[in-house]
């Protein structure tokens, strides 16, 4: 990104203070790395690309408070950090966005590809709704604040992009297991235009209910009649404590 109108709205964003330690995934030629550099107490800039992390070197030697990491973000150690702010790659939008979910921090200003941030916030039903918006909404409160052209890139990429917003919560609904609702909700988002029953039965099955006890047990379940993609994200919630 080389808009710096934009790139300055992201830090705005963030609520950066003196007293932050600030994630930037992707550091790239380091624009943004040095505008969080004059607002915060600490920048930790992640760089996969070997050649981009050198020219960083150059470009950031002299600003003490930027700890710069080379390597894939899923795979490096990261120190703590309290907000993040950052365009990440776009290839690798959705394991980037799992991670940081498992994770405490206080604010995430993200920019990503505009289809994949319409997902985070999309309605219920809606063709955008999916594992992303029921994942998201269990974990954080996701805000889309701006789109963003892709003319503000350099290289001109082929697609728009959105800036989002992410806030931590507590989840607004309680589950009796959470590697079992993850899982249904990742699963059954396989088969989204399915009913619930028919989406269930293979769930079942997998989880060792044979022939027609999976059968009876779907068709008893909560919500059994309705499509996959009608279930809100609590209803999910009451369909995995009923599997529990």
């Amino acid at each position: 990104m080389v808009n710096a109108d934009l790139l300055e709205r992201m830090v705005s964003y963030a609520s950066v203070t003196e007293d932050d330690v600030v994630l930037e995934i992707g550091a790239g030629l380091g624009f943004l790395t040095q505008l969080l550099s004059r607002a915060c107490e600490k920048v930790i800039a992640v760089e996969v690309d070997s050649k981009l992390a050198r020219i960083l070197r150059e470009q950031l030697h002299d600003l003490r408070n930027v700890h710069l990491i080379e390597g894939d973000i899923l795979k490096v150690s990261v120190p703590p950090f309290d907000k993040v702010v950052s365009t990440p790659p776009y290839s690798v939008s959705s394991p980037i966005l799992f991670w940081l979910l498992e994770l405490k921090f206080d604010c995430a200003v993200l920019t990503f590809q505009r289809e994949f941030a319409e997902r985070l916030a999309a309605s219920v039903g809606s063709k955008d709704y999916g594992r992303l918006t029921v994942t998201t909404y269990y974990r954080a409160e996701a805000e889309l604040l701006d789109y963003v052209p892709r003319d503000m890139f350099y290289p001109l990429p082929d697609v728009d992009s959105m800036v989002v917003r992410l806030r931590p919560r507590e989840p607004p609904f309680q589950v009796k297991d959470e590697e079992t609702f993850l899982e249904l909700v990742r699963t059954l988002f396989t088969q989204r235009n399915k009913k619930v029953r028919n989406a269930l039965i293979p769930f079942l099955q997998r989880r060792g209910l044979k022939g027609r006890t999976a059968v009876e047990l779907a068709d008893s379940l909560v919500f059994h009649a309705k499509r996959v993609r009608e279930l809100a994200p609590e209803d999910f919630g009451a369909l995995s404590n009923e599997i529990v």
